[in-house]
């Protein structure tokens, strides 16, 4: 064989594999053997001399890869000797793990990633020695598992077999977390609770909750005792009688008062007892209501699902009870009695009032219904006896208003005219006062009829000037009066009614300054406002200034009126449906404020016709909104002939007496019948009709005027009544007639008997 030369020949001399210890004592053999072989040999011709040189070529690559050899084998010697230190500190670490793992109180296992058993103490499985004995490093968690699912001591729930228990296991085993209880054998306890370790493992606590289970277990127990015998205590106290039946239904529960109610014998009520048991028993005792029985026992009979029953018994023919049924959660059921015979008792005696009120309260309501028919009667009668007294007062009234007119138109002396003057003052006052108490009358009695229509303001406001400017005049008043181009939907009649109150009252009461006569647009409606700047009205009497007869006297200043007019303004915008203000402040005035309805007429800017020519408020022609001026009482009457129709002697009298002093010339007579026997006797047409409303024999003026126009044409007409209701005004005009309102006023109807002089 021939060796090697080049760097591999020391791999050639020795085995890389062996110690390096090995290797530089192989080779320092191989050197010395070599020396030896050269020292032996003498080759003439230099075959040793080159020999020679090889083995010291040999020996130097021999030394230089002890040296290697050395030097590697110091790194090694370092080396291990740093492994053994790592070692014994790992060993150390180890040792403390372990110390560390057995002083934890409670069982400790630790199981790798791949579920293999890598460590435990001595805890860990305490209690089941089978299991302690099979605990080894690199046991799987499912054979542990196994393991203790077919330990007999492990105590496992009821139903549950072991391999269901595995399977629950491993499934704990697969969450992140999870807390456990697991009952061994002898009644012991343990808390296992798993934790996931950060590289995939899982680390097991085993802790003995022996002590704590039984002791909350005995604090279970006393608290259920407590609770059971707070729910005895409960059920003794309360008011009903209660029975507590099982998912099977039978009885396991009871209070005194069940007993007390059902009077049941001692034997009866046990423990156990069934349902059917004990309703037989007591059905025997017990009055049921038609069907409720049934009711009951298919109730208890449905076993699930029952809902609330509530019914009624007679107990012994001497109590009422009242029996409700209801389901408990564990099907189970409880059914409670009631003693209501008491409120039954109070609910019977209250029918047996309520039978005997009901008679009470016909009897009396029959007896109010005649009371109240009665009061009607009487209502009616007073309306009647107002109407008739004031249309048989205004009767002589009028008739002395027209003599005291004569007297003024004849040639007297400046006394005897003064007293004539204060004479008709006085009468026009009456007047007033009547015409009052007959508005009252009318409105409290429900009689004022409402003929509710669309008219302009200006047809109320325009008249209303013209009426009150003298009186404000001779007060050294000023009267203004603000015209109105808006419509309301109201009833003419009533509204200038409430106006001539409000404007009137204003001016009794206000001793200098002005009345204001105004209207405001207020949302859908238009407000009618008087204001005035008198006195004032104190808070404390806003309301009493509307009630009838009071009125607010001053010192030093006579009282004006009888207290009627506001009463009548709050009755009639109750009966309009107006609403009604005062703002007042003392010293400073007053002002009324009543709000209408307004209507939305097309061309409200222009006023119609009849707005601008109607009739005057005394129902004498208008026109151009102004009432005809009146002429001289003597000038161009001397060639009228009236007739006067008035069934009553004095005033038609006294009418005709008027006339003459004027130079009228006149037919005078009682009824319907006379007038027209006087025209055919004499052959003369009239030129003017005054006929009374009342005629004798049923008829009325309106039909004695269309007769006389029947017979002798279209003869301007008047209407003379007492009767101040709008439907008689309406019938006038519809009629084409006048309206004078008795007592006559000698002024108007010397305005009615200009107008009817003939042209020329």
């Amino acid at each position: 064989m021939t060796a090697p030369t080049d760097d591999s020949a020391a791999d050639w001399l020795t085995d890389p594999s062996e110690p390096p210890e090995r290797q530089a004592a192989k080779l320092r053999r191989i050197a010395a053997a070599l020396m030896r072989r050269v020292e032996l040999s003498a080759s003439p011709d230099g075959a040793a001399y080159a020999q020679f040189q090889r083995a010291l070529t040999l020996e130097e690559e021999v030394r230089a890869r002890t040296t290697e050899l050395e030097q590697t084998l110091a790194l090694l010697n370092d080396t291990n000797a740093r492994l053994g230190l790592a070692r014994a500190a790992t060993d150390r670490a180890r040792a403390d793990l372990s110390n560390a793992i057995e002083a934890v109180q409670e069982g400790f296992a630790l199981f790798d990633a791949e579920d293999r058993l890598v460590m435990f103490n001595a805890r860990f499985g305490l209690g089941m020695p089978d299991i302690r004995r099979a605990l080894r490093p690199g046991l799987s968690f499912s054979d542990y598992v196994d393991a203790i699912s077919r330990s007999p001591h492990l105590s496992l729930p009821s139903g549950q077999s072991p391999a269901a228990w595995s399977e629950t296991r491993l499934r704990r085993h697969r969450e992140p977390q999870s807390s456990f209880n697991v009952r061994l054998a002898g009644d012991r306890w343990i808390q296992v609770n798993e934790y996931r370790t950060p590289d995939g493992g899982s680390a097991i606590l085993q802790t003995d909750v022996t002590d704590m289970i039984r002791l909350e277990r005995a604090e279970r127990e006393r608290l259920l005792d407590d609770q059971a015998r707070l729910i005895r205590a409960t059920l003794d106290h309360i008011n009903q009688g209660i029975c507590i039946f099982d998912a099977q239904g039978l009885l396991v529960g009871w209070n005194r008062r069940l007993r007390e109610l059902l009077g049941p014998p001692a034997h009866t009520l046990r423990i156990g007892r069934s349902f059917e048991t004990l309703y037989e028993r007591f059905s025997l005792d017990l009055a049921w209501a038609p069907g409720a029985e049934r009711r009951l026992t298919d109730w208890v009979a449905r076993r699930r699902a029952r809902p609330p029953l509530r019914l009624e018994v007679r107990h012994r023919g001497l109590s009422t009870l009242d029996v409700f049924a209801q389901e408990m959660p564990d099907a189970g059921f409880v059914i409670s009695f009631t003693d209501v015979t008491a409120e039954r008792e109070a609910v019977a005696a209250i029918r047996r009032a309520n039978e005997t009120l009901e008679a009470r309260v016909e009897e009396r309501t029959l007896a109010l219904a005649d009371a109240l028919a009665e009061a009607e009667r009487a209502n009616a009668s007073k309306s009647r006896f107002v109407a008739a007294a004031s249309h048989d007062l205004l009767q002589p009234l009028s008739a002395a208003k027209l003599f005291l007119a004569s007297l003024r138109e004849m040639d007297l002396d400046d006394g005897p005219r003064q007293v004539a003057g204060r004479a008709a003052n006085a009468l026009k006052s009456v007047e007033g006062i009547l015409a009052s108490l007959l508005d009252i009358s009318r409105l409290d009695s429900g009689q004022a009829a409402v003929e509710r229509s669309v008219f302009p303001v200006s047809r109320i406001l325009r008249p209303l000037r013209e009426e009150f400017e003298p009186m404000a005049r001779a007060r050294g008043l000023e009267l203004r009066v603000m015209d109105c181009r808006g419509h309301v939907d109201s009833d003419p009649s009533h509204l200038r009614r409430v106006l001539q109150n409000l404007i009137a009252n204003a001016i009794r009461y206000t001793d200098r300054g002005r009345v204001l006569v105004g209207a405001r647009r207020r949302g859908d409606g238009l407000r009618l406002e008087v204001w005035d700047t008198g006195p004032g009205i104190e808070a404390d009497k806003r309301e009493l200034i509307f009630k009838e007869f009071q009125r607010l006297d001053r010192p030093g200043r006579m009282s004006e009126g009888v207290g009627l007019g506001l009463a009548i303004v709050e009755r009639a915008c109750a009966l309009l449906d107006h609403r009604l203000e005062l703002v007042s402040e003392p010293g400073r005035g007053a002002g009324f404020l009543l709000t209408l309805p307004r209507a939305d007429v097309r061309g409200e800017a222009r006023e119609g016709r009849e707005g601008r020519e109607g009739r005057g408020p005394d129902g004498g022609t208008r026109t151009g909104g102004r009432v005809a001026p009146r002429p001289p009482a003597t000038r161009g009457l001397d060639a009228l002939i009236a007739l006067v129709v008035e069934n009553d002697r004095e005033l038609r009298h006294a009418l005709t007496t008027l006339l003459e002093s004027w130079n009228v010339s006149c037919f005078d007579v009682a009824s319907e019948g006379e007038a027209l026997a006087l025209l055919e006797e004499v052959g003369v047409a009239p030129d003017v009709a005054l006929v009374d409303y009342h005629l004798d024999e049923g008829r009325n003026g309106l039909d004695c005027i269309a007769a006389l126009r029947a017979r002798y044409g279209r003869m301007p007409a008047a209407i003379m009544s007492a009767d101040r209701t709008p439907a008689l005004r309406a019938a006038c005009m519809a009629a084409g007639l006048s309206y004078l309102e008795k007592p006559v006023d000698p002024e108007r109807l010397s305005l009615l008997l200009a107008a009817a002089v003939p042209p020329g």
